[in-house]
Order: structure tokens, then C-alpha cells, then sequence
């Protein structure tokens, strides 16, 4: 049986999520099992849509369209609850390659449970490829890590001041 490997895309800059996504296109494109977490993600994503069509099962979504730092407190824990029960149902289907973005800034914000997000990456099926994406990566996560791919800003057009655009930024 083949090793699932641990790939971690992190930092401040773009494209963690772009690149994650990239792999699931290739795995689906291979014919692999693909499953996605996207924690604290809600609303359009461009390419949410197409990787259902292609066969990837998507687990997405939070309490509302606020920032976790906008949320109350019933908010927080409606939000945390979601969190956990997409990562729970995750953890309960067959996948060659498990995506887990957003795993760190969910980790920070203490927006799911540490132990089941642990329980996810490291005791994961020995075959399962695993992917997750933190802008600042818990030293757990970098430990474990196969692969460590750092994102760092030198350039973004938001300092620009020009908004996300539809179908590059998201």
C-alpha cells in the first residue's frame, strides 16, 4: 500500500487555496477520491461548482457571511459546531486525497475542535494523501508536514487598493 503524504501550504501570500485546488483537479483528473473542507468559507468560489461536477464532495460553509472576529458570541459557536460536523462527516467517507483548507487560521481562531482536527491529519488512512492550508501554520502542522510550501507577499493589488476579483481572487 502507498503512503498518503502531508502537504502544507502556508504564509501571508496568494495561492494556498489556488494550489490545493490544483491537486484536486489532478487527483479527480486521475481518477482519485477527492474530499474538501474549506473552513470559514462560505459565498461564490469559482471553482467550488466544477469540482463537484468532476466528483469532488465538498464540505463548506459557516454561521453567516461575518469575519470570526465580527461574529458574537453565539455566532462563534453556531460556527465552530458547523466546523466540526463537515470535518466529522469528511472523516467519515473514503478519499484518496483530503483537503483541509483553512485548517489553520480555524486552528488559530479555536473555530474546531483541536483534537478531532489532529485526529484528521495524523491518524488519517495511511494511503491518504492530505492537504492543508494556513496563513500562520501551527508548529504541529509544520512538524508533520511531507511537503512545506511557504507563501510570502512581496506584492498584492488589494495595496492598490483594488478589490477580489470574480474568477481569479475567488
Amino acid at each position: 500500500m502507498e503512503q498518503g503524504l502531508l502537504h502544507l501550504y502556508w504564509g501571508d501570500g496568494k495561492g494556498k487555496t489556488t494550489a490545493a485546488m490544483g491537486l484536486a483537479l489532478r487527483a479527480l483528473g486521475s481518477g482519485k477520491t477527492v474530499v474538501i473542507v474549506q473552513f470559514l468559507k462560505g459565498g461564490k468560489s469559482g471553482e467550488v461548482p466544477l469540482l463537484e461536477q468532476l466528483g469532488a464532495k465538498i464540505y463548506r460553509g459557516k454561521a453567516g457571511q461575518k469575519f470570526v472576529f465580527q461574529m458574537n458570541d453565539a455566532e462563534k459557536a453556531a460556527t465552530r459546531q458547523l466546523q466540526n460536523e463537515n470535518l466529522r462527516a469528511a472523516m467519515a467517507q473514503t478519499a484518496d486525497l483530503l483537503i483541509l483548507d483553512e485548517a489553520g487560521s480555524a486552528w488559530e481562531l479555536d473555530m474546531v475542535d483541536k483534537d478531532l482536527l489532529q485526529e484528521a491529519v495524523l491518524r488519517r488512512p495511511t494511503a491518504q494523501e492530505c492537504v492543508l492550508t494556513a496563513h500562520a501554520a501551527p508548529q504541529w502542522m509544520l512538524d508533520a508536514a511531507d511537503y512545506s510550501t511557504e507563501m510570502k507577499c512581496h506584492r498584492h493589488p488589494y495595496q492598490k487598493g483594488i478589490a477580489a476579483r470574480q474568477g481569479i481572487e475567488y
